[in-house]
């Protein structure tokens, strides 16, 4: 079964990085959209970027030009790199799997809203 182990969370100063991966198990990784989602406290999780198995990527438009995600199929590894990193960035981060085209937020948006979404425990994020 789907198993997704989330890392690289931290605590940052505005303006600062991080880079959180995602270990992925249990699927034919290099197949499947990835993608990373977040949870602040008190809102609904959101999706903020998507990779599809050739490398093609979708963003929210809160971090367009400040996060970027890649993957790594031979780690069955998908990274998030988030620069300038703002206040309201603080969340849990999740990554999330799917077979799906295209391989958009929009499209796992759905997939989420319909409950079919793996998660893993997630990474916190708090920037101050």
């Amino acid at each position: 079964h789907v198993q997704l182990v989330e890392s690289g969370g931290g605590s940052v100063q505005a303006g600062g990085s991080l880079r959180l991966s995602c270990e992925a198990s249990g699927f034919t990784y290099k197949n499947y959209c990835m993608a990373w989602f977040r949870q602040a406290p008190g809102k609904e999780r959101e999706g903020v970027a998507t990779i599809n198995s050739f490398g093609g990527t979708s963003y929210a438009d809160s971090v367009k030009g400040r996060f970027t995600i890649s993957r790594d199929n031979s780690r069955k590894t998908v990274y998030l790199r988030m620069n300038n990193l703002k206040p309201e960035d603080t969340a849990m981060y999740y990554c999330t799997a799917a077979l799906v085209h295209p391989c958009t937020i929009n499209t796992l948006r759905t997939v989420v809203a319909a409950g079919n979404a793996a998660w893993g425990q997630g990474t916190q994020v708090t920037v101050s």
